[in-house]
């Protein structure tokens, strides 16, 4: 049974790719963290899923000082992506089955964190909120896409299946 006592590196790994892709320059709304958790999902389930969409934006929020009330509702977004993440891919669904819930869960967790960050915590009127959250969710969905296609199918193979970064063996205290 993977645990993330056997595949912390992994996981310390996946989160290093989330935060390094996070801080360079790139265009709005191209966020790779979907993209990584997805393998994640498939591989240790929902649990696995979960805890890998919690702990990335919780430590990204912590690096980057942007942590904050707002926080609760994307890392909500997150954990509820990495359970459908690990729901939806315990059939193994291959490289497209990444491309779908990309688009499903893009539209998902904009639709949760869009329409619901800028009224409850800015005071934003939903109207605005809505219109502002179609072009946000166009890039969104865009970068999305394109990292589930590409960034995702990498992940999968050079961390989460890669045994070089298992303890198989984790020594136990005397």
């Amino acid at each position: 049974m993977p645990t993330l006592r056997t595949h912390g590196l992994k996981y310390l790994t996946g989160i290093v790719v989330v935060i390094g892709l996070r801080l360079l320059p790139h265009p709005p709304n191209i966020e790779p963290i979907t993209a990584t958790l997805m393998p994640f999902g498939k591989q240790f389930g929902i649990l696995g899923g979960a805890l890998f969409g919690a702990i990335t934006v919780l430590l990204y929020d912590l690096f980057t000082g942007t942590l904050g009330m707002w926080s609760l509702l994307t890392v909500s977004g997150f954990v509820l992506l990495g359970v459908a993440s690990g729901m939806y891919f315990k059939k193994d669904r291959g490289r497209f089955g990444y491309l779908r819930f990309a688009i499903v869960g893009t539209i998902g967790y904009d639709v949760l964190t869009g329409l619901s960050v800028g009224p409850l915590f800015f005071g934003q009127p939903f109207m605005e909120a809505l219109v502002g959250q179609v072009p946000f969710t166009m890039y969104h969905l865009a970068g999305n896409i394109l990292l589930a296609l590409v960034l995702s199918p990498l992940i999968e193979k050079w961390v989460v299946k890669n045994p070089s970064l298992a303890f198989e063996q984790v020594p136990q205290k005397a």
